[in-house]
């Protein structure tokens, strides 16, 4: 009857019940990214309600899984969504390791390339990105010393003795580069020395790098190319992070970031940085410093605002001091700016403001705006430099989409710029009364995205910029972008027009040092540039590797290029506009390869020419290398959560400033190898240990590179009627102090030991 019907189904449902139950198949294996676990990547089973989440080292487990091929999915965030087909039979014990191509190998999203967000694989502009895990491969006290890992950038020292410098874009100096933070101007002139330290780390979630000129969106300074620092955002940063190491030399670097709720519709991060190094070390003999000691804090924050609709609101502020001094070894500070002992002192006193506000409109209508104030007191010997530079910028964008095909982009900027020091540089002609260089610099730019289909895009752009002193600017580009249908093969083809107004002051610390007297001839003139690029990349994926190649060809070729001459007279730094042309070209090649055993291996190399031709005399330029190359290799043990990490560069020879032929100190650079080497140990309670060697191989320049160390003040030259140095018993090179002989740092090798706290 019906009661038997009813007995037969339960009986089949309790059987069915017990061999499902009695079938344990169960999968298990780890998710990985190019850097290591995957934490919180979702497996799950599809056409089931079996699934799981990996844990914070990447390992997951699903039980209980009935016989038969299933397909499994495994996704996660900002990656590329994998699945597998596995068959599962009875009380199998299935082990799957799964590697997600990750944001820094696919689709991340960046900025910098079209100042409007989009996947990196889609950008028409090559744009590098490098998250947070590669730069704690080699964990540094500042953004300056993290960039020595990347292909094609080199942080260049431009002082043996207070040891400031600038970073270097394929051959090209420092004022050459532009410097952003979320995407806003904030490190130019006076801070393109300076402004490069004190960003707390605690708080980057990733730097974009492109190479080449960019002035159609960013202006006149973007001639060789721009570094964008991208902050966290407040929803997704930590609620705590503190990171702190020390070196054997004695160096000490705390980063402490922490996230807050100020109100239900206002979030805000906090990030302070904190160096300090007070050691005086000369291993070379030279009765110099080996490093310049410092004294540094940075405070960072920034607001996040929640308005209807998801209108952005962002604003962040920043301040930074640092009392840096290097010199003689028994200086202190009552030898600051007398002629008693040699030092080089500077007080930098620095505060910056920046932020978007999308407005309220249905248009996709931003306000973008920043403004910072540098103030900079400082003695090289006894020599004084004292300047004040305030900068505020502000600009309208407007993005539209037009008949599908068509992103235009347009935007109106404005920049003030006020600065005044104790230099000639801004007296009047009478050479007495004091005259603040004003520059009023409104512009207008615009840019065409066209996307003729999936695989054909052009990116059409020209800038129009009036500067108050020097007059109409036309900066144009094009950028054609061609990708296969599986996006694994990508052509990137490029031409820009650079363009750039120099003031040495606020961008050759060579120009500051008192070893030497700064000479201008004539009016300098602006400087131009015209600039193209071809990249390919090619990614090649395997059920076991991930490779990404990168290459890429530059070609820029520079009029009326402004270049300091050491040369035509070895008491003078003279300044003018090249009587010619100056060309920098190269090849340079990257590849990341990621096994799904935990290796990860990053190698790039950059092969560059860069030449000065003036009146038909064509040399090398000085301090630029022919070649570099750049590595770095880890490796993840599965089972104890311990990671290896070891980075380092290599650099052929330079062109070094020697005073003359006479000059004793070599002409070129030798080759030379900075390696490093760290193991991590990453605890469950969220704690992590990190520790290792700098410069394993203790690389340092030759102990004579700074001139007549015994004699910083000349006392002992004797000068002819033109002021030139004569040959003495006791100068038998005719030489006189001379500091600006630097291309690599005094600081030899070094252990380091760190940890770090994390509260998610």
């Amino acid at each position: 009857g019906l009661g038997d019907v009813y007995k037969r189904q339960i009986l089949l449902f309790l059987a069915t019940s017990i061999n499902c139950y009695s079938q344990k198949n169960t999968l298990s294996g780890k998710v990985s990214d190019n850097s290591g676990g995957l934490s919180y990547a979702n497996i799950y089973i599809k056409n089931t309600k079996l699934g799981t989440s990996s844990s914070e080292n990447g390992q997951y487990q699903i039980k209980n899984i009935p016989n038969g091929t299933y397909t499994v999915i495994i996704s996660s965030i900002g990656y590329k969504t994998k699945s597998r087909k596995i068959t599962f039979n009875k009380n199998d014990k299935t082990i799957r390791n799964f590697l997600l191509e990750s944001d820094n190998s696919l689709d991340e999203i960046v900025v910098s390339g079209t100042l409007r967000p989009v996947s990196k694989s889609a950008s028409p502009v090559p744009v590098d990105v490098y998250g947070k895990s590669f730069f704690k491969k080699n964990p540094t006290p500042s953004i300056f010393e993290s960039l020595q890992n990347v292909n094609g950038v080199r942080p260049q020292l431009n002082c043996n003795v207070c040891n400031t410098g600038d970073i270097h874009i394929n051959g090209l100096e420092g004022p050459y580069t532009f410097v952003l933070i979320d995407g806003m101007p904030i490190v130019s002139g006076l801070s393109t020395v300076y402004g490069l330290t004190g960003i707390p780390q605690a708080l980057i979630e990733r730097i974009e790098i492109v190479k080449g000129p960019a002035s159609t969106l960013y202006g006149s300074e973007a001639v060789g190319g721009i570094i964008n620092i991208i902050t966290k955002k407040p929803s997704n940063s930590p609620t705590l992070s503190v990171d702190s190491f020390s070196s054997s030399w004695g160096e000490i670097n705390t980063d402490i970031g922490f996230r807050y709720q100020l109100s239900e519709k206002i979030q805000g991060l906090t990030g302070i940085n904190y160096f300090n190094y007070q050691n005086i070390i000369d291993n070379n003999d030279d009765g110099f410093t080996d490093l310049t000691l410092q004294n540094r804090i940075s405070i960072f924050n920034k607001l996040n605002f929640k308005r209807k609709k998801n209108k952005l609101f962002t604003i962040a502020f920043r301040y930074l001091y640092e009392d840096r001094w290097g010199g003689e070894t028994n200086w202190n500070k009552i030898f600051r700016g007398t002629d008693q002992v040699y030092g080089e002192s500077i007080y930098t006193s620095r505060w910056e403001t920046f932020g978007t506000y999308q407005l309220p409109t249905s248009e996709n209508i931003s306000f973008q705006f920043s403004a910072n104030g540098h103030q900079q007191n400082s003695f090289y010997g006894i020599d004084s430099y004292n300047a004040n530079q305030l900068i505020a910028f502000g600009q309208f964008v407007i993005n539209k989409k037009v008949k599908k095909i068509h992103n235009i982009l347009l935007g109106i900027a404005y920049r003030f710029t006020s600065y005044d020091d104790n230099t000639f540089a801004t007296f009047e002609n009478d050479g007495v009364t004091n005259k603040p260089s004003i520059i009023h610099l409104p512009g207008i730019f615009i840019q065409d995205e066209i996307s003729f289909n999936n695989q054909h895009k052009i990116l059409l752009g020209v800038r129009y910029d009036f500067n108050s002193i020097h007059g109409a600017i036309f900066s144009p580009r094009v950028n054609y972008k061609w990708n296969s249908n599986d996006n694994k093969n990508i052509v990137r083809i490029s031409v820009g027009n650079g363009f750039r107004v120099a003031n040495v002051f606020t961008e050759d610390h060579a120009a500051l040092t008192g070893a030497r007297e700064v000479e201008f001839e004539g009016e300098l003139a602006p400087e131009t540039s015209w600039n193209t690029n071809i990249n390919y990349v090619k990614k090649i994926t395997t059920e076991n590797v991930f490779i990404n190649l990168d290459a890429s060809a530059f070609y820029t070729y520079f009029n009326n290029r402004i270049l300091p001459d050491y040369e035509t007279d070895v008491n003078k730094i003279i300044y003018a506009n090249l009587n010619g042309f100056s060309v920098s070209k190269g090849f340079s090649l990257n590849s990341d390869i990621t096994f799904q055993n935990g290796l990860n291996v990053n190698l790039g190399a950059t092969l560059m020419d860069v030449t000065i031709t003036e009146n038909d005399n064509k040399k090398q330029q000085l301090l630029t290398e022919s070649f570099s190359g750049v590595w770095s290799i880890s490796y993840r043990f599965k089972s104890n959560g311990i990671k290896i990490d070891y980075t380092g560069n290599t650099y052929g020879p330079m062109r070094l400033p020697r005073l003359s032929d006479a000059d004793p100190r070599e002409e070129n650079s030798p080759w030379f190898s900075i390696q490093n080497i760290q193991i991590t140990k990453k605890f469950k309670s969220n704690w992590e240990l990190y520790g290792g060697l700098k410069n394993i191989l203790n690389f340092t320049p030759a102990d004579n590179s700074i001139a007549r160390s015994f004699d910083p003040f000349d006392n002992s030259v004797v000068f002819d009627s033109n002021g030139q140095a004569t040959v003495t018993p006791d100068n038998p090179n005719a030489l006189t102090f001379d500091p600006s002989y630097v291309y690599a740092s005094n600081q030899g090798i070094r252990g380091f030991l760190g940890i770090s706290y994390t509260i998610f």
